[in-house]
């Protein structure tokens, strides 16, 4: 038997939590994956995107990315490379009607993750991870050691916001219905990039929380997903297709977006970011990058064009890589990022604006300023409901537990529900309402008289 997945079982519109009213042969105008789409954009969390960091502090007078912006970006140009793999796959799958039928779905499947990778996000960026693994592993969490086994300790201290993200659309908090966001299981199985538990997490980077190991399994079993873990060992599973497609367009868009945000706030200047994009690109195509750029003044419109030029080589390098890998991808045997693939120039164009990135964009006196700031905000939240939900009668935590909204179960009914109810509260804060509730509980700031 051949040990390899099947785009006639990876790609379905069964929705999660809602199982039992799947009807595969319902017509309709708007299919099950563009509703995944819709449901996200109208959506609380979609729009709370909006106040947390991307990279740099939110927008005074020059805007910059934040979540929100940066996932509209990346369904974009996920969308695009999903489109241009199943043109060509279209092309090789001619003699199987069905198969060409599902690739023409692949489009909506990765927009609609592509908008959902970051919801599981905290507040302040990747520093916000951070503050809450750090919280358990080395601050005042660490005390409750004693208190949860190896998966659950492991959740904590190795907190990932892409686990939270599957947690949060998967999950049924309380007075929501059974399923989270009844997601089909295609779009869901595509935004787990690590699909593996975090007892076995690679750089502390995993796809889901001990308590949604059984909703990722249900998923895996419907898709055909491959298991690469034995019954007993720790779970992992073979990467979902369309995951590969969802990464490239995380990668493409906050590699040249960073840069083209650290050049508006003068933090690297014009002829540095030229050269970098310019360098994904063969002399010929330089020179005629340069004529057009000529034909205006605006070096933030030089910028943008050459944005977009990099973008487009990448889409497409990308699509090609994934095409030309498919028979690996499908079998669970491709190493790598897609765009650990790419060809020259555009392997050392991406490799230089990392590199850049790393010396003058994440270390920038603002983006450190922050990571600082937020490590300290969400620290300081977690150590006064962490306290609530263990010591609920008394009066402070009383008072506090009362501003939890009534989604998240502070009186769960073991110690690791409520510790992950303070989480899940937490993080799914925006930056301006985590600032505003720390100055509050540190009397900082009173509401208006």
């Amino acid at each position: 038997m051949e040990n390899k997945m099947k785009w006639e079982r990876l790609i379905s519109d069964k929705r999660f939590g809602l199982e039992s009213y799947h009807d595969p042969k319902r017509g309709e105008m708007r299919s099950d994956f563009q509703r995944d789409y819709d449901r996200l954009v109208f959506s609380s969390p979609f729009r709370r995107l909006q106040n947390k960091t991307q990279v740099f502090p939110l927008p005074g007078s020059i805007f910059v990315h934040n979540r929100l912006t940066h996932s509209l970006e990346v369904s974009c140009c996920g969308r695009s490379i999903a489109t241009t793999v199943a043109r060509e796959l279209s092309r090789k799958y001619a003699s199987q009607p069905e198969v060409v039928a599902k690739l023409g779905e692949i489009g909506d499947i990765v927009a609609a993750a592509c908008l959902a990778h970051d919801l599981g996000n905290p507040p302040f960026g990747h520093s916000g991870e951070k503050a809450i693994a750090t919280f358990f592993s080395e601050g005042a969490g660490n005390e409750l050691r004693s208190e949860f086994n190896e998966k659950q300790w492991n959740d904590l201290t190795k907190f990932e916001g892409n686990a939270n993200a599957f947690r949060q659309l998967t999950h049924s908090f309380r007075g929501r219905r059974n399923g989270g966001f009844a997601m089909t299981y295609s779009t869901l199985a595509s935004i787990v990039k690590y699909p593996f538990e975090s007892t076995v997490a690679r750089k502390n980077k995993f796809g889901f929380f001990s308590t949604e190991v059984e909703s990722y399994n249900r998923i895996a079993e419907e898709l055909g997903i491959l298991r690469l873990s034995a019954e007993g060992e720790p779970v992992r599973y073979a990467r979902h297709p369309l995951v590969y497609i969802v990464e490239a367009a995380d990668d493409i868009c906050y590699e040249i977006m960073d840069i083209e945000d650290a050049h508006k706030l003068k933090i690297i200047p014009t002829d540095t970011v030229k050269d970098l994009l310019l360098g994904y690109f063969t002399p010929e195509q330089q020179a005629h990058s340069e004529k057009v750029m000529a034909m205006v003044s605006d070096p933030n419109e030089q910028i943008a064009y050459l944005r977009s030029c990099c973008i487009g080589t990448l889409v497409y390098a990308a699509a090609k890589v994934f095409v030309d890998n498919e028979d690996a991808i499908l079998s669970g045997t491709f190493e790598g990022p897609l765009l650990s693939h790419i060809p020259e120039p555009q392997r050392s164009g991406y490799a230089r604006c990392n590199e850049v990135s790393c010396k003058k964009i994440y270390c920038a006196g603002d983006v450190v300023d922050i990571e600082l700031a937020g490590n300290r905000i969400i620290t300081f939240l977690l150590e006064k409901l962490v306290h609530a939900v263990r010591f609920p009668d008394q009066n402070y935590s009383r008072l506090l537990l009362a501003r939890v909204p009534e989604q998240y179960d502070v009186d769960a009914p073991t110690l690791f529900g409520k510790i992950q109810a303070v989480v899940d509260h937490i993080s799914s804060m925006t930056d301006v309402y985590a600032l505003d509730l720390y100055r509050k509980l540190n009397g900082m700031s009173l509401p208006a008289v």
